[in-house]
């Protein structure tokens, strides 16, 4: 199962009963699944179905439901004001008999406000018919389903661009570990170097033994690289999952963060803080794209 955004939107359009129904889903990103809905007058009724199967598809986002109601296209209709527009045609006759007017052209005559009206407003009965309640249910189906076909879509392209992430903090992982900082001769001589400092600036014996342990803890990073390979390979492992894995990617991405912090801070080498500053970036477009995962 490929990953599945948050981000996406649909339209199902339907007609039932001489009404015309629309709905349109949109959603984005949410901790949970928060279905807001507008519904015209008469069609609350159908709230509880409703988040019921969205709840069937949908386990997290943000998502906005509205539906529209209409009168059909066979439904629609024009209705003439016979007394207004001969009162208006009595008007007209005088003036041109008159030579104060030329005669008026029909589209002018039915422009004039109140003349011609076009039925198209949408009525609701109360109750709605049950045919229409049904349509409306079979509709806001198939735009759910058409909704999670489009975060699909949105993320087969994301998990494309999450792979490359991973593929790029594995990369930097492994050039942190090759560093030259990293070797034991020159570890022995950082640690040699500053051993000598501490020396001459911390006389107590229990005092330089604290520090000669604390430095030896913080002159390498190998820790923090493990947990880094680690967490690549858990995050490969996510993008096979055949369920919501958005929450873990999540949590996965801060430990990633967490241990490029820790490189960062620990580094004393100019190589080594380079490459740490790049895994803090890549970390970070990680966390981003990862926010719009189910």
């Amino acid at each position: 199962m490929p990953l599945i955004s948050m981000t996406g939107f649909a339209r199902v359009d339907c007609e039932s009963e001489g009404t015309a129904l629309r709905w349109e889903l949109r959603s984005v990103n949410g901790r949970n699944l928060d279905l807001r809905l507008r519904l015209p007058a008469g069609f609350e009724v159908l709230e509880q179905y409703l988040r019921a199967t969205a709840g069937r598809f949908l386990s997290r986002g943000n998502v906005q439901g509205v539906l529209n109601a209409g009168l059909s296209a066979s439904e629609k209709s024009i209705t003439i004001d016979e007394a207004r527009l001969q009162a208006i045609l009595s008007v007209t006759d005088r003036l041109v008999a008159e030579g104060r007017a030329a005669l008026p052209r029909a589209d002018g005559l039915l422009a004039i406000k109140g003349v011609m009206e076009a039925n198209e407003e949408f009525r609701a009965s109360q109750p709605i018919e049950a045919a229409v309640l049904d349509a409306a249910k079979a509709s806001f189906e198939a735009a759910v389903e058409s909704l999670y076909a489009s975060r699909a879509s949105e993320g087969s392209n994301l998990a494309a661009v999450v792979s490359d992430c991973i593929d790029r903090i594995e990369a930097l992982v492994a050039s942190a570990r090759a560093d030259q900082s990293r070797s034991p001769i020159e570890l022995k001589r950082r640690i040699s170097d500053q051993a000598k400092h501490i020396v001459d600036h911390a006389p107590d014996e229990q005092r330089l033994l604290q520090e000669l342990a604390m430095l030896a803890i913080r002159a390498d990073v190998g820790e923090e690289l493990d947990r880094l390979s680690s967490h690549v390979s858990s995050a490969r492992e996510l993008l096979t999952e055949r369920e919501p894995v958005g929450r873990r990617f999540d949590f996965l991405a801060q430990e990633m963060n967490r241990e490029s912090n820790t490189i960062c801070s620990k580094s004393n080498a100019v190589s080594l803080t380079s490459i740490g500053l790049d895994l803090k970036v890549a970390v970070d477009q990680l966390r981003e794209q990862v926010q719009n995962i189910e």
